[in-house]
């Protein structure tokens, strides 16, 4: 059986809010506005008023209504209706004065006025008003607990009203509901019994939310029709959102009678803008709950939601000043703590504390941390993946993870319930908290699945419950609902986090600053040095060599061979200096980023260490794959390429020589980011100890003595490496003692082509 051929109309899909029908304990009028021309009527008004509805339509209201009490719905238009609802108006009648009360509103162009008789002449006072209901706030203000507010307010309605059963109802964050109080002479009771999500539908749900109370006096009533059906200025069915006397949708009347209730009257319950439950009223046989009874129950309603965040708060209290120390150590380990996921791998024990999880993961970058009882780190990543997309104000949460996640099924045991938390989109941070299944006994007001219909056309029919005896039914796959509290908690969390964050980050760019300033000065400092030395030295090498020239005579064997040492001394610092300055050059130069064809800028420096050096003629050259181009500095990339070609020619005593230069596309292992591409340079040479590793690519730094392997002022790898980081990349090697080495190094791939 597929959804398509269900009909679902009767449902979630239908127009609850414009059936052109009315409940028969009133009459509807619809007026242009400002004319007050009646376009609609319901078809009772003879019933009411004594006269036909054919006789009031195109007619102004001035002939139902004397000028008194026109003047009076002009007034209420003016003013905010709701306020001033109900109006007591009054029409002539067999001789006799017919008092109502008129409930007006507005619906954009059009006026609805609605008339309900009163028993009684006049309008209770407010004095009438606040002693009915002044011991009852009181009470309602005084109670320490949810639950004790929710069976004063029951009690408090079913003593003003008389209804045989009235209920707190509240709605979890699937759309089921609970009874949580009540109060009945009834011999069933309801209490603690569960109702599917389908019971109230979202448009019914949504109408709940604009009326605050809605009364049906005889759910075995027949409906009373418009006249005519749709509107004359839309030529639409009238929305009746607003109106109290509004029909009701005929499953909701099969489910009271099959409830056995014949007169029924519900209050919203709301918070934050959401509704949080209802105030259900029930009575056995046909009920009429007056206007004045009902605006007491409505604002009894809208105290005890005005209470409802109270009473939450003071829920869990200990819990909560728990959760509060928890949050005040995680801003002081992650202040302490260099990133983020040291602080949070730091604070394992307390991460579950925050949420009575019984396992987390911590995610940065492609590093997770898993905590407790977790899915593997594969099945990690999948439902991360799985739940970016679902993520609301950086939050995730479910207590049946399967229900909209079949892979969970393998682990739901350890998984059923996850809160999910996203830092930071762009740094890949999250944390995952995990709760186990716990399988529970639910016990539900009959079947919660609702029974199918076959229709005469083929097609099926939801229809409501015809049985509400306690039904139970063991549910699988749901861990424990996460509190509210909770997941404030995590919310929270989110902020002090991110404040951490971003203090490291101002602290980690002060330094940065500094550290930048004082390169430059060094910079500086070895440029003006090195150019300055250049000078002095210039005349120690020029007076050595006039020495040997013009003393040649005098001096003997031991005498020229000191100023030979001198001159070659000299020589060295030249050297030494030449370097220092161009590295310091390096530092100073504006890079010149170009798109660079690697093939010929490799080719070339092959070719020039090729001419220079004759005899590395005999070194094979290896080139795997053609190079893709980068976006660099052409000259300062082409020095590189030089500088590590070179060393691996220059560091091998192997009689057939070779080296190979090329590039890893894809490196998972060191987590090289998808913008760039590792390169390499390897050869077959004398390799590198590997406590050595890292002090090759310090200045000056030579492993070997000062002629060996052809001499060198230990430089190269430092420029080579200030290359590599200019560009945004980082260096490394990895090598084997007689065996070879293999220089890497990362560049962008902006230019690709």
């Amino acid at each position: 059986m597929t959804d398509e051929i269900i009909d679902l109309t009767n449902c979630d899909r239908e127009l609850i809010h414009i059936p052109s029908l009315i409940q028969p304990h009133g009459v509807l009028l619809v007026l242009q506005d400002p004319t007050l021309e009646i376009l609609q009527v319901s078809r009772n008004t003879q019933e009411f008023v004594g006269r036909q509805p054919e006789e009031l339509l195109n007619k102004s209201l001035s002939d139902l209504l004397d000028a008194k009490q026109i003047k009076l719905i002009q007034q209420c238009l003016a003013e905010n209706f709701e306020s001033v609802n109900p109006l007591n108006l009054s029409i002539k009648y067999l001789n006799k004065l017919i008092f109502f009360d008129g409930i007006v509103h507005r619906l954009d162009n059009i006026i609805i006025l609605e008339l309900e008789q009163k028993k009684a002449k006049g309008k209770t006072g407010f004095f009438d008003f606040y002693q009915q209901v002044r011991g009852t706030i009181t009470r309602i203000q005084k109670a320490p607990m949810l639950l004790e507010m929710c069976q004063i307010v029951v009690t408090e309605v079913r003593r003003i009203t008389g209804f045989d059963r009235v209920m707190v109802y509240r709605f979890d964050q699937e759309g089921a509901g609970r009874v949580i109080a009540e109060e009945t002479n009834q011999e069933t009771p309801y209490l603690d019994l569960h109702y599917p999500p389908s019971d109230i539908p979202k448009q019914a749900r949504q109408l709940y939310t604009l009326n605050w109370l809605r009364l049906i006096p005889d759910a075995s009533y027949q409906p009373v029709a418009l006249i005519p059906a749709n509107n004359p200025l839309t030529n639409q069915p009238l929305d009746l959102s607003l109106s109290v006397l509004r029909s009701v949708s005929p499953i909701h009347l099969e489910y009271l009678q099959n409830m056995g209730v014949t007169a029924s009257m519900s209050i919203s319950l709301m918070q934050d803008q959401k509704l949080w439950g209802l105030i259900s009223c029930h009575h056995s046989s046909p009920k009429y709950v007056s206007y004045n009874i009902r605006t007491m129950c409505e604002f009894i309603g809208q105290v005890m939601s005005v209470e409802l965040a109270n009473k939450e708060a003071s829920e869990d209290i200990d819990y909560k000043r728990q959760l509060k120390s928890l949050q005040t150590q995680f801003v002081e380990g992650l202040s302490q703590a260099e990133c983020f996921l040291d602080g949070m791998v730091q604070l394992k024990s307390q991460l579950l504390n925050l949420t009575s999880a019984t396992g987390a993961v911590i995610c940065s970058g492609n590093q997770c941390i898993r905590v407790g009882k977790t899915p593997s780190e594969e099945e990690v990543h999948a439902l991360l993946d799985w739940i970016k997309p679902h993520l609301y104000h950086n939050l995730f949460e479910t207590r049946s993870l399967t229900k909209d996640y079949p892979a969970a099924e393998s682990f739901k045991a350890i998984a059923s319930g996850v809160l999910a938390l996203e830092i930071s989109r762009v740094h890949h941070n999250y944390i995952l908290w995990f709760r186990p299944e716990v399988i529970q006994t639910v016990n539900w007001g009959g079947n919660p699945n609702k029974p199918m219909e076959v229709l005469s056309d083929g097609s099926f029919r939801m229809s409501p419950r015809k049985s509400f005896e306690l039904w139970q039914e063991t549910m699988q796959g749901y861990a424990l609902p996460w509190k509210p509290c909770e997941v404030e908690a995590v919310a929270e969390l989110r902020s002090l986090v991110v404040g951490v964050v971003l203090r490291q980050a101002d602290k980690l760019a002060s330094m940065n600053f500094e550290l930048q300033r004082s390169n430059e000065e060094l910079d500086s400092f070895a440029y003006v040095a090195s150019h300055d030395l250049k000078e002095p030295l210039r005349g120690i090498y020029n007076y050595a060599n006039f020495l040997m020239e013009d003393y040649a005579d005098v001096l003997n064997d031991d005498g020229i061979a000191k100023l030979q040492t001198l001159v070659r001394l000299t020589q060295r610092m030249e050297d030494l200096i030449n370097s220092l300055l161009h590295f310091s050059r390096l530092g100073r130069a504006e890079l010149i980023r170009q798109p660079v064809n690697l093939n010929e800028l490799v080719q070339q420096a092959i070719t020039t260490l090729t001419i220079a050096r004759p005899q590395q003629s005999e070194v094979e050259f290896r080139i795997p794959q053609p190079f893709k181009n980068v976006e660099c500095d052409r000259a300062q990339i082409n020095e590189l390429f030089t500088n590590l070609i070179s060393n691996a020619i220059k560091y091998n005593d192997k009689p057939e020589k070779w080296v190979e230069v090329g590039f890893i596309e894809e490196n998972r292992e060191r987590r090289v980011a998808s913008t760039s591409v590792t390169f390499y340079v390897r050869d077959n040479g004398i390799g590198i100890p590997e406590e050595h590793l890292e002090k090759i690519f310090q200045i000056f730094r030579r492993l070997h003595g000062r002629d060996d392997f052809g001499g060198g002022t230990g430089v190269g790898l430092t420029i080579a490496r200030k290359i590599v980081e200019r560009h945004g990349g980082r260096i490394w090697v990895e090598s084997t003692p007689t065996l070879g080495s293999t220089f890497y190094f990362t560049l962008s791939v902006e230019a690709n082509t």
